[in-house]
């Protein structure tokens, strides 16, 4: 009997096993690779608007905004500060909506709007659930038409950019980089900053704020940018809806002139400026040479370059298993605090340099000497490994910061505003890993080799070489 009862029970488990293998997906012995990337759809209105979008299905949350090619670069000497005025009253009410209205309505939905102004662009971008995308573009559209620009809130704004320059001021890194774009870019519109000079806030009048609206807030130098859960053809349809009636152009040949001789390649010039303050405890300095644009074929190997010299701080202490040549020379012989390579672009043109602060006051002429004599190398003898290293952590730092449909809305319109299409993150890293040792040499010999150089410093900077020896350091040699 037992023995039955054992064969029934074993031929049942056997059943049961074969019956929950029939239904038992298939194994796989490897991993099939499956492509979640998502891709970029642009589409242009004819009135020149440009939509362009990522979709992605399984987000629940969606970021919106307009990306205008117009900032401080956009000005004249008597309105610069305008685009970053506008941005503050973008808030404060239009013709539909009351400033309460308008921050309510934000709130209730639980939404994000902000709103930012660079050299080159302005921003005005929405964070929202996606089923409240239509309601944002709907204010998005309704503050860049309609605000209403009200003298008391003129007024109100007035102060508070009074006391955000205050503020700016006490930071020497911002301070350090606006004179450097002046003297790089003297009397030229990127030269200019991007809060304007304390006399035009003081003065600026709602017929300046209006006069630029009118001038850079076309709809071909728009694009709204969609990256999130919002569909191509739904936000292609919300932008027909909302920004269809914007001019496409300036309303008078005037205006364009104006909008036109802004956008005048800039002569990047040789200079420096210093601003000694002996109550400063160390001292800021700024190199640059003239860099290179979106578009320019030098991006990468630009890109790729800057990694090299690379970033220290003192807290990282002076270990020889640094990549950064740089830094393990100047943390070895007590030389700086910290340093920071950069590689800014713009349309048309760009900055490539370093920014240094130091305490050892007395060692400013050896900081900006060897600094240059590094430079100075890379022209010449470039090793695989630390190219490889830099195009690693370009890629990082690219693909890393690719994180939230913010992010991604910003770069989308970023791209788009200033090239015309967007590289996907794809695209970039092939393009990085393009870049060899050549292309940094040759990106260095074209660039930095016995080329003018920009200097800005502010602080205790009585040690700094003159700028005749800085500028002869650019073709020293490196051995």
């Amino acid at each position: 009997m037992a023995s039955r009862r054992l064969a029934s029970s074993l031929n049942g488990a056997l059943r049961s096993r074969a019956a929950l293998q029939a239904v038992r997906p298939a194994k796989r012995g490897f991993a099939t690779p499956v492509s979640t990337a998502a891709t970029t759809q642009s589409t242009t209105l004819s009135n020149g608007l440009t939509i362009a979008t990522e979709y992605s299905p399984w987000a629940q949350t969606s970021t919106v905004g307009v990306w205008i090619d117009a900032g401080s670069r956009a000005e004249t000497d008597k309105t610069n500060g305008t685009a970053h005025f506008l941005e503050h009253l973008a808030f404060k009410g239009t013709n539909r909506r009351t400033q309460h209205q308008l921050e309510l309505e934000i709130e209730n939905m639980g939404g994000h709007l902000n709103a930012y102004t660079s050299r080159e662009n302005t921003v005005y971008y929405a964070k929202s659930f996606n089923a409240d995308v239509p309601k944002a573009v709907d204010i998005l559209s309704d503050i860049l038409q309609n605000s209403k620009l009200e003298p008391a809130a003129i007024e109100r704004e007035r102060d508070v950019i009074l006391r955000e320059q205050e503020e700016v001021d006490k930071q020497l890194e911002e301070v350090v980089f606006d004179h450097l774009h002046a003297t790089a870019f003297q009397n030229q519109p990127l030269g200019r900053t991007i809060l304007g000079p304390k006399e035009n806030i003081q003065s600026i009048q709602r017929q300046d704020l209006v006069d630029y609206i009118k001038t850079n807030y076309t709809a071909d130098r728009m694009v709204l940018v969609g990256a999130g859960g919002i569909p191509h053809e739904q936000l292609v349809k919300l932008a027909e809806q909302h920004f269809g009636s914007i001019p496409s152009q300036p309303p008078t040949s005037a205006a364009s002139a104006i909008a036109a001789e802004q956008k005048r390649l800039p002569d990047f010039i040789g200079s420096d400026v210093r601003i000694r303050d002996d109550t400063v405890p160390t001292a800021h300095i700024a190199l640059a040479v003239e860099g290179v644009s979106w578009k320019d074929d030098d991006y990468f190997p630009a890109l790729v370059t800057q990694a090299i010299v690379g970033n220290w701080d003192r807290a990282m202490g002076n270990s020889p298993y640094l990549g950064s040549k740089l830094s393990t020379f100047i943390s070895h012989n007590n030389l700086a605090n910290s340093f920071m390579s950069f590689s800014t672009s713009y349309s048309d043109t760009g900055l490539w340099g370093i920014y240094l602060v130091s305490e050892n006051k007395t060692a400013l002429d050896d900081l900006v000497h060897f600094t240059l004599r590094e430079w100075s190398r890379l022209s010449f003898s470039v090793t695989p490994a630390e190219v490889e290293r830099a195009k690693a952590q370009l890629k990082a730092s690219i693909l890393l910061s690719l994180d939230g449909t913010t992010a991604i809305a910003e770069d989308i319109g970023r791209q788009i505003v200033t090239t015309g299409r967007r590289m996907s993150p794809q695209d970039i890293e092939r393009a990085v890993d393009k870049v060899t040792e050549k292309d940094v040499m040759d990106f260095a010999q074209r660039k930095l080799w016995d080329q003018d150089v920009a200097v800005s410093a502010y602080g205790s900077v009585e040690g700094m070489l003159d700028y005749q020896r800085i500028r002869n350091d650019m073709s020293r040699n490196a051995a």
